[in-house]
């Protein structure tokens, strides 16, 4: 039986075929970035205060500056809190003028914006103090990679458009809430449809590729957000231009790995002969009337992760490096704003040091195997974090400095999970498999801000955590089995190292045909 890798190396590993299929991932790939940490610049702290005019009630003359030192509490930097006042009481003015007010509650009628404030998520949507940050929900996605991949960039451009108008904020995280599953589904879709089509040796090139475009999608973000500072215009800039895509729907091809793990074969054989035409090459008549169905199952649910002790040993291993991965790479880059530098320059940087390291990590691949690239990748990026621990705040550029090799580190790991992940799960699980990283570390996404809450308690702790996490990453890495240079694996057999059954009873039965016995006088 013809195997689907010996037909795409007949047709080209990586011909003019996987080209097209490559630039249509990857021109996508932007806007993905964009909208993953566009509220970085949605929700910039605005300087505030409450509303204590109940204070007004006492005509005494006072400045502006003493009035706000008797109601308003300051931080032990000195900075007036944003969320506290001084209780209100009902008592001579005098006393409090000696004495000052020593309780404190939440602000009673709204806050004060001492300037005037451009426009942003805190001042039109909601007035609040907390950074919240909803990265992406992940599903899982059974129905083929190509109509995922359609159905999510349709959503992506209609959900990212529909944030821009939101009334509420409630209504704000429920289109957010959406428009992370788009994001998660393209994500997936794209990985597998990539990785499916091109040969062994080009694998890590093509994530990449798309990589270093969701790289230069931050790049891009900082550009919009510096001219365009109403958030719902940024909103819409960046979520307009994905309309364009309409096309992909009569260009972009459905896996033909998957189609036969589904034994849909003659539709297999057509995107086949396809991709061969595109490429300029044949693909011999006798390869495509080989190519059969696995005598495997059809379908693919979460329980065929926890069927066989080796895939179980992977989905934990490879969920908790997703995991350390995301929490570190979020913890930084989440935090644009609070290194010491201007925010529009952090981003850029942020995103440009995601270029290199990702094209880095290609090669690191390739030479040292996936495993130690996993594994070095997350060692130093929680070495580089740990780091930052131990440089005293008044030293911004050297905290930015090591905040920039630690996000530069945790790019890297993060492009070798996809392509680790990608080559570790079987054709017939992959997409769910990915689909199972994919929410772990959106998990780890949506804990990372509430991890910088630790601050307030101490300064080190978020720092410590997501360097702490992404070094236990690295050493647990080390348990995975390596991939460089393998195969795709289409079935669990595959990755069991087990002979499949289907290859051992067709040779069975030729070697029944070729040599005249029975099948009864065969002993095996």
């Amino acid at each position: 039986m013809t195997d689907v890798g010996e037909i795409i190396k007949a047709l080209n590993d990586f011909g003019r075929f996987q080209h097209w299929l490559v630039l249509m991932i990857t021109i996508a790939s932007p806007f993905a970035g964009f909208h993953m940490f566009s509220q970085l610049f949605m929700v910039i702290p605005v300087p505030h205060h409450c509303n204590t005019n109940w204070f007004d009630t006492t005509h005494l003359n006072l400045t502006e500056e003493e009035k706000l030192n008797l109601t308003i509490p300051r931080k032990p930097d000195g900075i007036l809190e944003q969320c506290l006042m001084y209780t209100p009481v009902e008592t001579n003015f005098e006393t409090i003028l000696q004495t000052g007010l020593n309780s404190t509650e939440k602000c009673r009628d709204g806050w004060v914006y001492p300037s005037k404030p451009k426009p942003s998520l805190i001042t039109q949507v909601w007035e609040s103090h907390f950074h919240l940050h909803f990265p992406e929900l992940n599903v899982l996605f059974l129905y083929g990679r190509r109509p995922i991949a359609l159905l999510s960039l349709v959503f992506e451009g209609v959900l990212g458009v529909a944030v821009a108008f939101a009334p509420s904020f409630y209504l704000y995280c429920g289109l957010r809430f959406l428009l992370g599953a788009a994001l998660s589904g393209i994500t997936i879709a794209s990985l597998a449809l990539c990785t499916e089509w091109v040969g062994v040796a080009y694998r890590p090139h093509t994530i990449i590729t798309a990589h270093v475009t969701f790289a230069l999608g931050q790049m891009l973000l900082a550009g919009l957000a510096y001219g365009l500072r109403d958030w719902r215009h940024l909103q819409i800039a960046g979520s307009a231009p994905v309309f364009a895509f309409f096309f992909y729907i009569w260009v972009l091809p459905e896996s033909a790995r998957w189609l036969v793990m589904k034994g849909k074969i003659e539709e297999a054989k057509k995107v086949l002969q396809k991709a061969a035409s595109v490429n300029k090459q044949i693909i011999p008549l006798r390869m495509l009337e080989e190519l059969k169905p696995e005598q495997t199952s059809n379908s693919s649910t979460v329980l065929d992760l926890v069927r066989n002790s080796q895939l179980v040993k992977v989905i934990l291993v490879i969920s908790l490096i997703w995991f350390v991965n995301s929490l570190a790479y979020y913890g930084l880059s989440l935090n644009v704003g609070s290194f010491g530098l201007n925010i529009y320059l952090t981003q850029v940087i942020f995103g440009a040091v995601e270029i290199p390291a990702r094209i880095l990590s290609v090669f690191l691949m390739q030479h040292l195997g996936r495993k130690k690239c996993q594994s070095i990748c997350l060692l130093l990026g929680g070495t580089f974090s740990l780091l930052i621990i131990a440089v005293p705040k008044d030293l911004p550029v050297v905290i930015t400095m090591l905040a920039v090799l630690g996000k530069f580190t945790m790019a890297g790991s993060f492009s070798t999970s996809y392509v680790y992940s990608a080559e570790l799960f079987p054709t017939i699980i992959r997409q769910t498999g990915l689909g199972v990283c994919q929410m772990t570390a959106r998990v780890a996404g949506i804990i990372s801000p509430l991890v910088g809450l630790l601050e307030k308690y101490h300064t080190s702790l978020p720092v410590g955590i997501f360097g702490s996490a992404a070094v236990l990453g690295g050493i647990f890495s080390l348990l995975l089995p390596e991939t460089l240079g393998k195969d795709l694996p289409d079935c669990v057999d595959d990755l069991t190292h087990k002979p499949r059954q289907d290859l051992w009873e067709t040779s069975r039965k030729k070697l029944v045909q070729s040599s005249h016995f029975s099948e009864k006088n065969l002993h095996i």
